[in-house]
């Protein structure tokens, strides 16, 4: 089974984004070497805690500093973007870096109202996404003689497409086009039971797939005890309780104390929404990973942590993949 990361690039509190994407780079080469499949990036906009807005761009510059991992969107918010351009960036990325260049499609807005506005995007954006998809898919494809437009570079790459999602509209459109299936379970988990069963029950096979292929994502935070790790964690509590507040900011450094900075009251609500985690020393995040891949069966599963210190971010990573038995290069 192939184990990828999914990269936020968090910025620190007392760091910047130029850091955050220093720090980014240094824990792709890590992974390349520690024997991870893929490297994932995500559109947000308007968080000032993470630095991967311009996604495309920042594929490409973890691509340029490594050599064999697969890096790509984890995802591209469709509805933010002309497929055609969407098209041409992707081909231009699997044009100069060969055939490691995935592309990952979502259609939530990637932030607010402002955000949406700022993008020019209206809601009825939402509505198209499936055929945005197919047209994407199009564009990245076969060259289609006659055509009236086409990719330039894109067309011929064959970029995979998958389809990212966190409800059953998801599941039902990657089943429905025949495309691989990634649920957003990190931060989303209500849906995955049944979003997991859609998924494989309607899959129809067609150019892009012949069996359903399912990517879980999972929160690791991982140390060399189960207490440093329970510490670590408290970053991303602290970070998800605010942004669910209205109140987002960089990523907050850990405390030994969560009640002090997250109303006891809400901790239940942030540890529900992050429940496929595994959080401990390599012994816990084993066992605890092993019993995700027991229970949902995934074909593949991506892993993804804010922790506050890049060094403690990447022990973890590093934790994962020995505790995995990844297979260095």
């Amino acid at each position: 089974m192939d184990i990828s990361i999914l990269d936020l690039a968090p910025v620190p509190q007392g760091s910047d984004a130029r850091a955050a994407i220093a720090s980014s780079i240094a824990l792709a080469q890590a992974a390349e070497t520690q024997g991870y499949a893929r490297y994932w990036l995500a559109e947000h906009h308007n968080l000032p805690g993470i630095a991967s807005a311009a996604t495309a761009v920042l594929i490409g510059h973890i691509a340029d500093h490594t050599k064999r991992i697969r890096v790509g969107a984890g995802g591209i918010m469709l509805p933010n973007h002309a497929p055609l351009a969407v098209a041409e960036a992707f081909g231009t990325l699997a044009t100069i870096h060969g055939p490691r260049i995935d592309l990952g499609l979502g259609r939530a807005p990637g932030g607010d109202g402002a955000v949406m506005r700022a993008l020019r995007r209206g809601m009825s954006r939402n509505d198209d996404f499936p055929n945005d998809v197919v047209e994407l898919l199009s564009y990245l494809g076969p060259e289609r003689p006659g055509a009236p437009v086409a990719a330039h570079p894109g067309q011929g790459t064959n970029v995979p497409v998958w389809i990212l999602g966190s409800s059953l509209y998801g599941a039902s459109l990657a089943a429905a086009l025949g495309l691989p299936y990634a649920f957003a379970s990190h931060f989303a988990p209500n849906d995955l039971d049944e979003a997991l069963r859609l998924y494989r029950t309607r899959f129809e096979p067609g150019p892009w797939g012949q069996a359903p292929r399912f990517m879980l994502a999972a929160n690791l935070v991982a140390a060399d005890t189960d207490a440093a790790a329970r510490k670590l964690r408290t970053s991303q509590q602290q970070s998800f309780y605010r942004l669910r507040t209205g109140t987002p900011g960089k990523l907050p450094p850990p405390v030994d104390d969560l009640d002090s900075v997250v109303p006891p009251q809400f901790q239940s609500m942030v540890d529900s929404l992050l429940s496929v985690s595994a959080v401990g020393g390599p012994e816990a995040v084993k066992a605890q990973l092993d019993a995700l891949v027991a229970r949902y069966q995934p074909d593949e599963l991506i892993l993804t942590g804010n922790i506050w210190d890049p060094e403690a971010r990447l022990r973890s990573f590093a934790i994962g993949a020995e505790v995995m038995g990844l297979s260095r290069p």
